[in-house]
């Protein structure tokens, strides 16, 4: 069992900054791909951006540019650093761990996530 516990949201002006943390527990981190998803009021959850074991990234066409995804094995944490935020990525951003072990179906975690809030 992992547990995931995200921090870091809160209300900023549009333009500003927000950086996310995500810090899991138990072991096999480095091994996991970690993702940041948010959800908007009235629409289902989608990724923002994730990020392999191998520190490959992937970002949301949206967001491109403007938000970094990043780790720290050694810490067991995740970050999601946000710039020139925009009233449009108000949320609530959920961290994702995605982990699969060799002959066995994958092993998938959310934490409970942080609301962010982007005032125009």
């Amino acid at each position: 069992q992992v547990q995931l516990v995200e921090s870091g949201g809160g209300l900023v002006q549009a333009g500003g900054s927000l950086r996310l943390s995500c810090t899991a527990s138990g072991e096999f981190f480095s091994l996991a791909t970690m993702g940041w998803y948010r959800r908007s009021s009235e629409a289902q959850r989608e990724l923002v951006a994730d990020i392999t074991s191998n520190g490959i990234t992937n970002y949301a066409h949206s967001v491109n540019g403007r938000f970094t995804v990043s780790r720290d094995n050694a810490k067991n944490t995740v970050y999601l650093q946000m710039n020139n935020l925009k009233p449009e990525d108000t949320g609530i951003y959920y961290c994702h761990s995605e982990r699969r072990p060799p002959g066995a179906l994958p092993l998938s975690f959310w934490g409970r996530g942080t609301q962010v809030t982007v005032s125009s």
